[in-house]
C-alpha cells in the first residue's frame, strides 16, 4: 500500500480560536482538502468526532463515539462519497479507525477517533509518521552502503583489467 503524507508547517496567529486551531492542524499533518474551491469545513468533522468521543466516555456508551461517513459529510459540508476521499488518509495516519456496531438490528459501520482523547489520537499519527520516516532512514542507509559497495567493486573490477593488460 502507498501512502502519500504531506506535512506542511501553517502557524495559527495570536490567541487562535478553537475553529482556526483546529483549521491549522488539520492543514499541517495534510488533512485539508487539497483542492482549490473544497470545503473549508473539515476541522469541524475533527471536533464533532472529538465530542462524540468525550460523550461516548461520559456517558459508557462507545457506539455513541462512531460517526457515519454521512454525518461527516454534513459536518465538513461535502457530499459522502467525497468525504470518502478523505477518509482514506485519515485513516492512514491512524488518526481514526473503522469501526461498526449493531443498534436496532441494524450493522452500522462508522469511523471514530482513534484514542480516547485528541492528543492521543494524534499521538498514534505521529508515531506512524516516525515509522514511515524511519524506515526511510533506513533506506538510505541501505543505499549509502550499497553505493560504496559498487564503488569498491568497480575500483576493483578497473584494477584486475589494468593487471591483465600489463
Amino acid at each position: 500500500m502507498t501512502t502519500k503524507i504531506i506535512l506542511t508547517n501553517h502557524e495559527p496567529n495570536m490567541n487562535p480560536t478553537a475553529d482556526e486551531l483546529s483549521r491549522i492542524i488539520m492543514h499541517r499533518m495534510g488533512l485539508m482538502p487539497r483542492k482549490e474551491g473544497s470545503t473549508d469545513k473539515m476541522q469541524n468533522v475533527l471536533v464533532e468526532i472529538y465530542e462524540k468521543m468525550k460523550a461516548a466516555q461520559r456517558e459508557k456508551h462507545p457506539e455513541a463515539a462512531v460517526m457515519t461517513v454521512e454525518e461527516m459529510g454534513l459536518h465538513a459540508g461535502i457530499t459522502r462519497q467525497t468525504m470518502y476521499d478523505y477518509l482514506k488518509r485519515w485513516v492512514e495516519l491512524d488518526l481514526i479507525s473503522k469501526t461498526s456496531f449493531i443498534t436496532d438490528g441494524k450493522v452500522i459501520i462508522g469511523y471514530k477517533l482513534n484514542g480516547s482523547t485528541l492528543e492521543s489520537a494524534f499521538e498514534k499519527s505521529v508515531q506512524r509518521i516516525t515509522n514511515y520516516l524511519e524506515t526511510s532512514m533506513k533506506y538510505v542507509r541501505e543505499l549509502q552502503k550499497l553505493i560504496k559497495n559498487e564503488k569498491i567493486a568497480a575500483s576493483q573490477q578497473k584494477n584486475q583489467e589494468n593487471i591483465v593488460f600489463d
